[in-house]
């Protein structure tokens, strides 16, 4: 009998959409009112600092993906590059941020629902949600595909409208000139240190646009389709969040609001009334359904790379649908964890992911060091600035953002990492052996992929 394998069917345009959908470019306005009031009125220039910061760790992933085509992301690339034990946490450190990203994502969209609708509990929109989604991941990511296609462009279009009518909002109060202003990138109210503490935040919108990687195994060409897609999800994501911070800005100078976490549904009624408020309500809780249909796939090709190497138990997370080519196991797990959302807020609850998606963004950017140290012993020569420089510059990003974190968050991490020192103390008999892994398994993925 054949063991059922993934099946290569996505191409680049593929990537770039399910990588965009995971970021959720309308998450921008989502949290435009915090971002604006800690910057002092200057969010498009902490979202170009941070920018700026996370392409040189998708250049990481970049080069990561092209060393090793297989699924598993920051956990197979780090365990290959640097050591397994090392692999071992950093995919234990990020399941934080893949299993409970869905959850949170199921959680915005609940929370935007029931404000609307306080006669149904939050908790029927979450079980809808995670239903829903669940069943389009099961049957195959050439489903999800399609599915996603329709979802972006309907958000895409809730961007464009109100990038629209907030172009025409400034005209008409304060003429063409008023297009053209430094206020929104630096004004009398912010400072270096608004727009770096703002900056921090504003990274947390780029998360995701590494998640693609766990699809490097369903890819045609990932050695060249990969790094392109890793590229183009974080400048088209920025460009996103630039341009709509910075025209939102011009509506409504300044940090001040009566309440930051709902200012951009206040500005949506400002610029196109009843009408478009309720159409913009629609864009945010589409948007939250395709980015939770991207997580939730993501989240559960991990599971499924940690269960194939044996290091989760791989008879409930190792295996794939004999039917629909999927791991169905997994799509479940990550569906249950989502149902802790029902008893969560959304402080509580994104407080989960933060520490283990900037541990991984660390350590893979560590990881092309060590992959270009282990090539030249081996006598292959690498391009210094693109496997050293680089990723050093994005290492010291990444482990800063780390520092940023909550009290709550880093004690929330370093507590999940103690228990995860000790799964590993146990499936390694003491750390006198390394972690197991199939190595035969990801030897004939790479061959495929080449």
């Amino acid at each position: 009998m054949t063991t059922p394998t993934l099946t290569r069917t996505l191409k680049l345009p593929s990537l770039v959409l399910f990588g965009l959908a995971y970021l959720t470019p309308l998450i921008v306005l989502g949290i435009f009112g915090i971002i604006a009031e800690t910057t002092g009125g200057a969010s498009p220039a902490a979202y170009l600092v941070a920018l700026v910061a996370m392409l040189f760790t998708a250049h990481s992933y970049g080069r990561m993906a092209v060393a090793y085509p297989v699924a598993g992301s920051a956990y197979t690339y780090v365990r290959r590059s640097i050591d397994p034990r090392v692999g071992f946490l950093v995919g234990w450190a990020i399941l934080l941020d893949y299993l409970f990203l869905p959850m949170v994502i199921w959680l915005i969209g609940g929370s935007y629902l029931s404000a609307q609708f306080p006669g149904i509990p939050i908790g029927i929109w979450i079980v809808g949600f995670i239903l829903i989604t669940t069943l389009l991941n099961i049957l195959g990511i050439k489903v999800a595909d399609k599915a996603n296609y329709v979802l972006m462009a309907f958000q895409l279009l809730v961007i464009v409208f109100f990038v629209a009518l907030s172009i025409g909002n400034v005209v008409s109060t304060q003429g063409a000139g008023g297009l053209a202003s430094t206020q929104p990138f630096f004004n009398d109210t912010s400072s270096f240190a608004t727009i770096s503490a703002g900056a921090a935040i504003a990274a947390y919108s780029f998360l995701g646009f590494d998640a693609v990687t766990t699809l490097t195994e369903e890819t045609i060409e990932p050695r060249k389709n990969m790094p392109r897609a890793i590229m183009l999800i974080a400048l088209i994501g920025g460009g996103i969040f630039v341009t709509v911070s910075y025209v939102t800005q011009l509506v409504h100078p300044g940090g001040v609001f009566e309440d930051s976490a709902s200012a951009a549904s206040s500005i949506a009624l400002q610029i196109g009334g009843q009408l478009f408020g309720a159409v913009f309500l629609a864009g945010l809780v589409v948007a939250q359904f395709a980015s939770g249909l991207a997580a939730q796939a993501s989240a559960s090709r991990l599971l499924y790379a940690m269960g194939r190497d044996s290091v989760l138990p791989k008879a409930v997370f190792g295996r794939l649908s004999a039917k629909f080519h999927t791991p169905v196991a997994n799509l479940i797990v990550t569906g249950i964890v989502g149902l802790i959302a029902i008893f969560l807020d959304v402080a509580t609850s994104t407080s989960f992911i933060n520490f283990g998606a900037f541990t991984a963004f660390t350590l893979v950017n560590a990881s092309v060091v060590f992959h270009y140290v282990r090539q030249r012993r081996a006598g292959n020569q690498l391009n210094p600035v693109s496997y050293v420089v680089a990723p050093v510059i994005g290492a010291i990003v990444c482990a800063y953002l780390l520092s940023q974190l909550d009290s709550n968050a880093i004690t929330l991490g370093v507590s999940w990492l103690v228990l995860g020192v000790v799964v590993l103390a146990l499936i390694t008999r003491g750390f006198k052996a390394a972690p197991p892994e199939m190595t035969a398994t990801e030897k004939a993925t790479v061959e495929a992929a080449a």
